[in-house]
């Protein structure tokens, strides 16, 4: 039996972070099969899936004369500009059709405001409006967290180094992530995590 106390939070793995997409990860496709399997060995499943509107302020596309991949400083800190991806009900955002979704106890969107983006399960980009997630994990009882999906270095770091800050026992599976990899992103992200505590497995 899974024991109780332990979730599984699948991040984002959705089509525009897989080959072919708008922000595709290299090889993001190829983690779906682990995954599924894992997916029995939990007793809560969690899959987040990014969620913008058309018109987000993080998408380069909606900035004047903005380059994809460059950084501004937006109230909340600085953010970097993405190409458009995962909008809301497009085929981008939809989940991989590969993946196993139909045992998710909770589907969490992320992003869905337009002026601050959200990388992290937990918290905005701002590190103080909450998603929800944390209060559904507690009423579940869950004490401890296994992170997989998309991508390493953003969504899967900052979900993993908030549910450490919040008191949660947290490993992510490096084997079943891949990274953007930007500017030496991931080195920073596999640092901020051990700093924080978090497990790194394969």
């Amino acid at each position: 039996m899974p024991r109780s106390d332990k979730a599984l939070l699948m991040i984002d793995i959705q089509n525009d972070f897989c080959p072919g997409g708008n922000l595709a990860v290299a090889g993001g496709d190829e983690i779906i099969p682990r995954v599924n399997t894992l997916q029995k060995d939990f007793a809560v499943r969690v899959l987040t899936q990014d969620w913008h509107p058309a018109d987000h302020t993080s998408f380069a596309d909606n900035q004047d004369g903005a380059d994809p991949f460059t950084v501004v400083d937006m109230p909340y800190g600085p953010q970097v500009l993405w190409p458009s991806h995962c909008v809301q009900g497009s085929n981008g955002a939809a989940f991989h059709s590969d993946l196993q979704t139909d045992t998710a106890d909770l589907i969490l969107r992320k992003g869905n405001r337009r002026t601050i983006d959200s990388y992290s399960a937990f918290f905005e980009n701002d590190h103080k409006t909450a998603t929800g997630l944390e209060g559904y994990l507690r009423e579940r009882g869950v004490h401890d967290l296994v992170l997989v999906g998309l991508a390493a270095d953003f969504c899967v770091r900052f979900s993993a180094v908030d549910a450490a800050k919040l008191g949660f026992g947290v490993t992510v599976l490096e084997g079943a992530c891949r990274a953007i990899d930007l500017d030496g992103s991931l080195a920073a992200a596999r640092r901020d995590m051990l700093d924080h505590g978090v497990k790194l497995a394969d």
